[in-house]
């Protein structure tokens, strides 16, 4: 099954339904389609094998989806966040490529070697431009994405028409939308979620409402304009709109559901929006690029049932990612492959229809029954609760003990003059590497690292405390919320940690 299908089953189900919104363009699903059959004839014209897009999003975003799933083209959307040396590395990955890009990043691409066109030119171009429409097969490359490289250089993931339809059909009920139901879409193109974003609620019958720059008032006053009945945010984006309406309370009467994911969220956080937000349904969304987006979801129930519960093992749910979604499989893995049981912490492997785990240049990480490395560190509890715990490269090495930095982080990010946390390993003669705990204070304390190495202790044994506590205005991250501890480790070389 094609991506493309997406559309026209959208299409045949109502092609005067709003499908989208986007500053002052509002398109039909019907005139969707349209845009999209114009743009897959460009596209063939062009006689390229590839279309890559450069730019915030919005519009273009579902148009180049399946224009080029139509033009059975394989599609990249690029960071548009990074140097323009990172841009053009990236382009030149792709083999022969139509480079379609907005204005304010023309110069970032160049022109050496590449066929490009403004987003205002292809948008033209589509509207007058015969319409093609050709049927890719199931495992033809649909989209192409590149991995964040926080630790390493950028892995090319090729997501399969077959790998994308099967997380769409297997989690998505066709047309299962209210006639009000709207979504308000804020996460990058080049990433997975603004990917599946334009397919899934298209398939769902449901409007999307396109903010491509984020601002958390501008967020909130979109929710209340369009009836916003459900979005999907990276934490920092929660972070400031919980921000936000601590410092404006607005009603948001409409907001049924909003989903949050891209990495680890602080449960402070996570109880202060329940607690401002009572009436949402909040979900927990755990996937990767290689899985085609979701593959596990801590649900509004789970939610509910988790927050302030007397009972322990149930309370502690709240920091999971909740449970496998229809169609994949999870094992929790030693380092000599053995599957481990509840509550042993090891990598975490996933299975189903939708995983790739294919890589331009390397080929399939599937092992030999189709079971994809995460690399993640997880455990799962006896109901089938999923907990990430961080990465395998991650991992602190002190003494010869293996030491999670999360254990750590979930502790000193519950003391009340702890706003965000991060805790690294930096090299030391003693102990091969030292643990420094980086802190991002709350507003308006001076914490005190010795009162914040105690607060540690307290919960776990003395091996697991900090050897250093400092402190930073805020935490690099990069536009998914994603961690970049990399930059931080970099940052800590000329601290002397001490004894």
């Amino acid at each position: 099954m094609s991506i493309s299908l997406l559309l026209e089953m959208a299409v045949s189900g109502d092609p005067d339904r709003l499908a989208l919104v986007d500053g002052a363009d509002r398109l039909t699903t019907g005139e969707l389609s349209a845009l999209a059959d114009g743009g897959a004839g460009v596209i063939a014209a062009a006689g390229v094998e590839h279309v890559a897009y450069v730019g915030s999003g919005g519009l273009l975003q579902p148009q180049l989806i399946f224009a080029a799933a139509r033009a059975a083209v394989p599609y990249t959307p690029i960071n548009y966040r990074l140097s323009a040396e990172g841009v053009r590395e990236l382009i030149e990955r792709l083999p022969h490529p139509l480079v379609i890009v907005d204005d304010r990043y023309r110069e970032l691409v160049g022109d050496a070697g590449m066929r490009v066109m403004s987003s205002e030119d292809f948008l033209a171009a589509a509207r007058t431009t015969d319409a093609v429409a050709e049927f890719a097969d199931p495992d033809d490359i649909a989209i192409v994405l590149f991995t964040s490289g926080t630790t390493s250089k950028p892995k090319a993931v090729e997501l399969t028409h077959g790998n994308l339809t099967s997380y769409i059909t297997g989690t998505v009920e066709f047309g299962s939308a209210d006639d009000t139901d709207a979504a308000l879409i804020c996460v990058p193109p080049y990433h997975i979620a603004g990917v599946n974003a334009a397919m899934s609620n298209l398939y769902a019958g449901r409007k999307m409402v396109y903010l491509a720059n984020f601002d958390a008032r501008e967020w909130v006053r979109l929710v209340a304009e369009e009836k916003v009945t459900t979005a999907t945010v990276v934490p920092t984006m929660m972070d400031r709109i919980v921000t936000a309406l601590e410092r404006e309370p607005v009603e948001l009467p409409t907001l049924r559901n909003l989903a949050y994911g891209g990495s680890k969220v602080a449960l402070p956080l996570v109880r202060k929006a329940l607690d401002l937000m009572p009436h949402v349904g909040f979900v927990n969304a755990y996937g990767l690029t290689e899985t085609s987006s979701t593959v596990a979801v801590l649900t509004p129930d789970d939610h509910r049932d988790a927050h302030g519960n007397p009972d322990e093992l149930l309370a502690k749910r709240l920091g999971s990612v909740g449970q496998p979604v229809p169609g994949i499989e999870v094992q929790i893995r030693d380092e000599n492959g053995a599957v481990l049981g509840p509550g042993e912490p090891g990598e975490l492997f996933v299975r189903g229809e939708q995983v790739s785990g294919k890589y331009t240049g390397i080929g399939s990480v599937l092992d030999d029954e189709g079971w994809f490395p995460t690399r993640d560190i997880a455990t799962l509890d006896e109901a089938g609760y999923l907990f990430i715990t961080g990465r395998s490269d991650d991992t602190i090495i002190r003494g010869g003990e293996n030491i999670a930095p999360a254990e750590l982080e979930d502790v000193l990010v519950e003391h009340p003059h702890v706003r965000e946390v991060a805790v690294v390993g930096v090299e030391d003669a003693q102990w091969g590497q030292a643990i420094v705990a980086v802190v991002v204070p709350a507003a308006g304390v001076d914490p005190d690292p010795d009162e914040l190495r105690e607060h540690v202790r307290k919960f776990l044994r003395g091996s697991r405390t900090p050897d250093q506590v400092v402190f930073r205005d805020e935490l690099p991250t990069n536009a998914t919320g994603k961690l970049l501890r990399r930059e931080i480790v970099e940052s800590l070389r000329d601290v002397v940690v001490e004894k």
